[in-house]
């Protein structure tokens, strides 16, 4: 009678699954995957409503009876600046602080989080102009 069970592992002794990754194994790529915790809709989501919010007070002040080249002036610098330079500092940022610390933000989440704050500021900005 044969007292030890023999098994056959499902995944060769070398392999790690999970989160990690494999250290020794020099025949497969080193691959880490960075998940990102905020879906891409949500992110593209926040985009459009930035662009909505950064463009909504331009209609309105057309509509009012503003000049065109003043009202086009103004919105040159605010639109980028809100659309493009928010998440791109944070993105910036984050990548800053993977280098630094050590860190693992993936660069959407830190796209979604300029967005955010973008959506934000503009908010707080229509509500203290209003």
């Amino acid at each position: 009678m044969d007292t030890q069970k023999s098994f056959a592992p499902s995944a060769p002794s070398n392999q790690v699954q999970g989160d990690s990754y494999d250290k020794g194994d020099s025949q497969q790529p080193h691959q880490i995957e960075k998940r990102s915790l905020v879906p891409k809709g949500i992110t593209i989501g926040m985009a459009v409503f930035a662009l909505i919010l950064s463009l909504a007070g331009y209609g309105f002040r057309l509509m009012v009876g503003d000049d065109v080249g003043e009202v086009l002036q103004h919105a040159v610098v605010v639109v980028p600046a809100f659309m493009l330079g928010i998440p791109l500092f944070f993105w910036l940022g984050s990548l800053v602080l993977n280098k630094v610390k050590g860190l693992h933000i993936a660069s959407w989440n830190a796209i979604s989080l300029g967005y955010l704050t973008s959506c934000i500021s503009l908010l707080w900005l229509m509500g203290t102009y209003s």
